[in-house]
């Protein structure tokens, strides 16, 4: 899959499968984590997010199972 770099001191870079529903986030640390059932539209708020690393602590891991890859 490939992931696009974000402007964020927690996370490098985003990455979405529509098909498969699946979301990757690499963070700052080099860390992947892959989370599933991640409807197309919150990955499309993700990343027009004025505050990436905010809206990933509040609607992505605090809301989906998360594994790290």
């Amino acid at each position: 899959m490939q992931r696009k770099r974000v402007n964020s001191s927690k996370l490098r870079s985003v990455g979405y499968d529509e098909k498969s529903q699946i979301l990757e986030v690499e963070l700052a640390n080099g860390q992947v984590w892959q989370y599933t059932k991640v409807y197309p539209e919150v990955y499309r708020r993700f990343m027009a997010a004025p505050n990436a690393t905010s809206f990933y602590d509040d609607k992505i891991a605090e809301e989906y199972t998360g594994r790290r890859v």
